[in-house]
């Protein structure tokens, strides 16, 4: 049960938050102009908060139920981390940011800071996810870590692709040859899945003791996680018509 959990998290997390990481890494080729990247930008701004709860429950899941797997992957993954959680921050203040002071290059300056943020979160994943699934380190673990960030702008276009319209949206369906939007997004999905469960099944799952304490505290408040995300879905299901708060 604790290896289901923690897999539920893990994978929820990257298809979700995915997106809206790859959607900030396309923002240069989305938006051509401030008014295009703030419209782009709408895209994401209903999810990406809740998407960011499926991480810290994730890093919860892992540090209750696994420690000592958490401190394997803290231990020998220590700047790679740090650098995750630096690229996060730094996403996340220019996602904030960028509209609350008027003028271009406030928001130009912002703007690069979703950019740089969103790479840096998809390398630092890139980076993590190449060592677990293949156990490299050093420079050579850039190739791989360059292909699974290239997943994750795919993921964020298909996401885009779904969301956005117009001209905008003909950027993003670059994909899905303006067609087939919902296939794209779900063979995406299914890629992030699937490199998820890759890099599960080469860790050492081994619970911990605390199991019969927190998995009934886990899945009591699941539901109500799901259920939140579920309602802001269905909430902003429509297409983006304007900018929003962002």
């Amino acid at each position: 049960m604790e290896i289901l959990i923690l897999a539920f998290f893990a994978l929820g997390y990257l298809v979700l938050a995915g997106a809206d990481i790859g959607v900030g890494m396309a923002l240069p080729y989305l938006g051509r102009s401030a008014g295009e990247r703030r419209e782009a930008i709408a895209a994401i701004a209903p999810f990406f908060l809740g998407n960011e709860v499926w991480l810290v429950a994730t890093a919860g899941v892992l540090a209750g139920l696994f420690p000592q797997l958490e401190g394997e992957l803290l231990h020998g993954n220590h700047t790679v981390v740090v650098t995750l959680l630096l690229a996060w921050v730094i996403r996340d203040m220019g996602l904030w940011l960028r509209g609350r002071v008027p003028g271009a290059r406030w928001q130009a300056f912002w703007d690069g800071a979703i950019v740089a943020g969103s790479w840096g979160l998809a390398l630092s994943w890139g980076l993590l996810l190449a060592r677990v699934l293949l156990g490299i380190e050093g420079p050579v673990a850039v190739l791989p870590a360059l292909v699974l960030a290239a997943l994750f702008l795919t993921h964020g276009l298909a996401f885009a692709a779904l969301r956005l319209r117009g001209t905008l949206r003909e950027r993003a369906a670059v994909l899905s040859g303006g067609a087939g939007e919902v296939r794209t997004y779900a063979l995406t999905s299914a890629a992030m899945v699937v490199v998820g469960v890759l890099a599960g099944l080469r860790l050492p799952l081994e619970p911990g003791t605390s199991g019969p304490v927190l998995v009934p505290i886990v899945l009591a408040v699941t539901p109500l996680l799901v259920a939140s995300q579920a309602w802001v879905w269905w909430t902003f299901r429509h297409r983006v018509t304007g900018p929003s708060y962002l």
